[in-house]
């Protein structure tokens, strides 16, 4: 609804103000009205319930009663046998006492996992800028968003520049989005096209932008998809399922065969309490009352082994449905990969130009953290800077050398970003994007530019993906700097990349791969996992 409304629309439906935001009285009101922006979760159940649960199986339910039903036929012939009883006991509880412990452990890592829950938000409240809990937040909020921040909310952009959202979480598409707040939307644009749009749980990688929020809490798209987690039951494992029909099977089979042996007896004469007793220890000897045990007991290795791996399994079952299963579903390049972008290429006769100028034309920013250096920003641009920094070329040193003066920023339609920068006396005009577009603005020989679109197709074949830059030193800059009067008469020199693609090579294959851009699920703002990329 609010992707298809104009800017002006969305601020009057929700009674907000552009550049002052909501007053005091309002955010009362709304949070009376609408609550707190935080999703909701499950009711916790206490360690008596969850371990109750344990015994939620027909087997197990089995193995209880004929424990107890052994015990009491003993305790009535009056020999005080209570060993087998005491034993199967014990393995039940014992059961029930690991799959507590390993859901309590997963529900730790959980709730470790919930801290990437945004925590603090910039508002304009009253004509003031200032950050508070992202929980504080009500429809109608104006905010800030800017580069390395969560949404907060749902929000309709009101003004964004060079703004760049990841929503993997989403959507699943790990490449960033560029968003625009001047595009309306139709009524069945997708989620993924709504790009006057910023949604909760997503992350800003580049740019900066003010939006005004729409929906908060559960009311927002990750809400619903928690909503869906929170009413919808686990479907029961394959391992679970057959352990049911195999206690089923049991139990009716064993109830028939006493049954059977019970009248046989009784036809015989003899005594009833005799045939009952020997009926009941036929039932409890054709139990296998160590199956339960040793079932968890490899469901148990099985969850440690994925643990050290960094998975969590919340429940013991589902690691013998991983390897239940027959089909995988990829990503749409066909692999399933790293999200850690490298550069693998530089095709230039002086590469170390060609680096330096790559990093220049770039809007990340280069953060030390605990002496350790962090890039932020959009992945194909981290990995530039972090190509130059293992060529001892740092972005922030050029940037003293070279000051920033100007820029025109990316945009879908030209495939290309510009920088401008102070050198000397003159400027430095850089240039990156497309290698096809980019030729169209360089002066080369046609003879040179066909030359480089063979070369860009062959390197396309090898899944190779390619990162064209350009530049040109000028005297003096125009009045107006756009892309008609800067973009033009440009140096071409170029970059080669990788799109993840191609699939990597076992070991012992003796050929290593030259791809090295992996995608997985952009978790490196979440977690910064050191994955490694070479093959």
């Amino acid at each position: 609804m609010w992707e298809t409304l104009r800017k002006e629309e969305v601020l009057k439906a929700l009674n907000s103000n552009r550049k002052n935001g909501l007053n005091k009285e309002d955010i009362y009101l709304r949070k009376q009205k609408y609550g707190k922006n935080k999703l909701q979760d499950k009711p916790k159940e206490t360690l008596l319930v969850k371990f109750i649960k344990q015994f939620n199986d027909f087997m197990i339910i089995i193995l209880i009663i004929a424990s107890i039903i052994s015990a009491i036929i003993s305790y009535i012939q009056g020999e005080n046998d209570y060993i087998d009883s005491i034993i199967i006991i014990a393995i039940v509880i014992l059961n029930a006492i690991m799959g507590v412990i390993q859901e309590a452990k997963a529900e730790k890592s959980i709730e470790a996992l919930k801290e990437m829950t945004p925590l603090k938000a910039k508002t304009i409240r009253e004509n003031v800028t200032s950050e508070i809990n992202a929980e504080e937040l009500v429809p109608g909020d104006i905010i800030i968003l800017e580069a390395g921040n969560y949404v907060p909310a749902d929000c309709r952009l009101l003004e964004s520049y060079n703004l760049k959202v990841e929503e993997s979480s989403l959507t699943g598409e790990t490449e960033p989005v560029l968003k625009d707040s001047g595009i309306i939307c139709k009524k069945e644009t997708s989620l993924g096209d709504q790009l006057n749009m910023a949604f909760m749980a997503s992350i800003v990688v580049n740019g900066h932008a003010k939006a005004v929020v729409t929906n908060i809490g559960m009311d927002t798209k990750v809400g619903k998809i928690a909503n869906m987690i929170i009413q919808e039951e686990a479907p029961e494992t394959p391992i679970q399922k057959k352990l049911g029909q195999v206690g089923k099977a049991l139990g009716i089979v064993c109830l028939a065969i006493c049954l059977v042996i019970f009248i046989i007896g009784i036809i015989k004469n003899i005594e009833p309490m005799e045939m009952f007793m020997t009926s009941v220890g036929l039932a409890v000897a054709a139990i296998p009352e160590g199956l339960p045990a040793i079932v968890t007991i490899m469901l148990s290795i099985g969850v440690t082994k994925m643990a050290k791996n960094n998975s969590i399994i919340r429940k013991l079952p589902a690691v013998e449905t991983l390897g239940s299963s027959k089909v995988i579903c990829s990503d749409k390049t066909g692999t399933l990969t790293q999200n850690k972008m490298t550069v693998v290429e530089i095709n230039s006769k002086k590469p170390e130009f060609a680096t330096e100028l790559s990093i220049m034309c770039t809007d990340c920013d280069i953060l030390y953290q605990d002496r350790k250096i962090e890039v932020k920003g959009d992945p194909t641009e981290i990995a530039l800077v972090q190509n130059g920094l293992k060529n001892n070329k740092n972005k922030t040193e050029l940037y003293h050398q070279m000051p920033r003066v100007s820029e025109i920023p990316f945009d879908s339609t030209r495939k290309m970003m510009t920088t401008i920068h102070k050198l000397g006396n003159q400027y430095r005009i850089i240039t990156k994007g497309a290698p096809d577009v980019l030729l169209n603005r360089c002066q080369i020989s046609i003879g040179e530019r066909q030359k480089i679109q063979k070369e860009n197709l062959k390197m396309a074949k090898k899944a190779l993906r390619v990162i064209a830059v350009a530049y040109k030193d000028v005297a003096k800059l125009p009045s107006k700097i756009d892309t008609i009067n800067i973009e033009n008469n440009l140096n071409f020199v170029r970059i080669n990349w990788n799109d993840g693609s191609t699939k990597r090579r076992s070991k012992g294959s003796g050929k290593d791969l030259q791809a090295s851009w992996y995608k997985n699920s952009y978790d490196n703002r979440r977690s910064h996992r050191n994955s490694n990329s070479n093959c």
